[in-house]
């Protein structure tokens, strides 16, 4: 084969590999959405045309939580350097809601300087593509969210994230952050963990591969269950905020027992009795 011939051969096998390559690219109207939600099938950006979120205010009993998230993501939002934030713990206290308050609170003092972008726990494996179809994007912004991040001992998608998190040789992009909430502080169950270390041929190799990925977060933010006064103030803020008429006696009374009844307390437990209370009283909450 002559030195021609290979050229030619090589430049089908680049065109043949080029075409291969998912093409993936922002929708059109990326400069005025805030929100997102990734299709990973599809590799495209679904817009969010009425994204749902609290008013942080309303978010009572995580106050160092709040703050600590609040002032990473100003600085984000303002060009300076952030980190990556791991939301970890009880379940129903808010980790979701804190940061959608927190976007959605921005965006509100200073409109369109965020973007927030949902992928979904089963797309993780995807989460590269989705970095480098936001990467040319550097006028907006992103956060790019995942709820509920959790991975079982035969589920490989967690090196995804871990290059992510890294931002291997290209380095992460300066106008993306990664938000992530987990029932798990290290992202496996403590069965699984422990089930990698008594299989390693050399212990500890595989355990700290996995165990290792929460270490790239810069930031780990704990929440904790609530105690009985803290849902109470719970219940008690958003019955201020939806002007529902009921005593203090027979309020806190209807709100212990129906977290008696759900068996535990949390602001997601607290919201679910707002919502049942409103309905009997025939009130909407607007």
């Amino acid at each position: 084969m002559t030195t021609h011939d290979a050229i030619r051969v090589l430049q089908r096998i680049a065109t043949a590999l080029e075409e291969m390559v998912p093409k993936t690219k922002p929708p059109a109207d990326i400069k005025n959405s805030d929100a997102y939600v990734w299709n990973a099938e599809e590799k495209n950006l679904i817009p969010v045309e009425y994204p749902e979120s609290m008013d942080i205010k309303l978010l009572q009993g995580i106050d160092e939580a709040r703050d600590t998230l609040l002032a990473n993501t100003i600085q984000f939002s303002k060009g300076l350097p952030a980190n990556n934030v791991l939301l970890w713990g009880a379940r129903g206290m808010g980790k979701s809601s804190l940061i959608k308050a927190v976007h959605a609170h921005i965006n509100q003092q200073n409109p369109r300087s965020l973007v927030l972008v949902e992928i979904h726990r089963e797309d993780i494996a995807s989460l590269p593509q989705l970095i480098q179809t936001l990467r040319g994007w550097v006028i907006r912004r992103f956060i790019i969210f995942c709820d509920d991040l959790s991975f079982d001992s035969n589920d490989s998608s967690y090196k995804s994230l871990k290059s992510v998190l890294d931002g291997g040789i290209e380095g992460r992009p300066a106008h993306i952050l990664f938000y992530a909430t987990s029932n798990r502080r290290h992202l496996m169950a403590r069965e699984m963990i422990e089930n990698e270390s008594n299989a390693a041929i050399h212990a500890g190799e595989p355990l700290e591969e996995k165990v290792s990925l929460s270490d790239r977060f810069g930031l780990w933010i704990g929440f904790y269950s609530c105690s009985q006064d803290t849902y109470l103030n719970i219940v008690e803020a958003y019955v201020k905020r939806y002007k529902l008429d009921i005593s203090p006696e027979d309020l806190k009374k209807k709100a212990i027992e129906w977290q008696i009844t759900r068996g535990a307390r949390s602001g997601r437990v607290a919201w679910q009795f707002i919502q049942d209370l409103a309905g009997k009283m025939g009130k909407k909450l607007l």
